[in-house]
């Protein structure tokens, strides 16, 4: 059963797509991450790439971000996230955009959107993980305080750089890890 775990949504809970490639992320896991990232969420601008049923940036607004762009190029995923924001009370701060992250963050880069904390759940072991990172900091729709919590499998590589983005902390949950990433300049000393 997936749910909002913390927040205004606290306990609702969500539609999530019976596919393949979609894994929903389990609520101890969901409660970690969003333990991280505590000191980023207040007032802050969420982008969900890959978000199937939408859950991380559900929770991210449930618990004080001001709003959030999620992102699927599944129209089930699309239908479902939108359901899931309606039955949140949340849709009137949050935008769904029915294409691939490619092109999303190119179409974000247009707009002159940046966010504070980008989520990045792709599909495990496809190639989108390291070639998304190096689009967000391209495409520069990542403010410079800003946070990227990506989820992969423990055996893709998630490498320490990307472009002038720094790996700064890791944490394993059995077969997946979520790494973080940074702007470099603002890495601690």
């Amino acid at each position: 059963m997936l749910k909002v775990i913390g927040g205004t949504a606290r306990g609702i809970r969500l539609k999530y797509p019976d596919m393949k490639n979609t894994r929903p992320t389990q609520a101890a896991i969901k409660e970690s991450v969003f333990n991280i990232l505590m000191p980023y969420l207040s007032d802050s601008m969420v982008l969900d790439l890959f978000a199937g049923s939408g859950s991380l940036g559900i929770e991210a607004l449930s618990r004080g971000a001001v709003g959030a762009v999620f992102v699927d190029q599944s129209r089930a995923c699309r239908d479902i996230i939108r359901d899931n924001l309606n039955k949140t009370k949340l849709s009137n701060q949050a935008f769904v955009l029915n294409m691939d992250a490619a092109s999303a963050i190119k179409h974000l880069n247009k707009k002159g959107k940046k966010f504070d904390i980008i989520f990045l759940d792709p599909p495990y072991n496809m190639n989108f993980l390291i070639n998304t990172i190096q689009s967000i900091d391209e495409f520069d729709i990542i403010t410079e305080e800003g946070i990227i919590a990506c989820e992969h499998h423990i055996e893709e590589n998630a490498p320490d750089v990307v472009g002038g983005l720094v790996k700064v902390r890791t944490k394993p949950y059995k077969e997946k890890i979520y790494s973080f990433y940074i702007r470099e300049k603002n890495q601690p000393s």
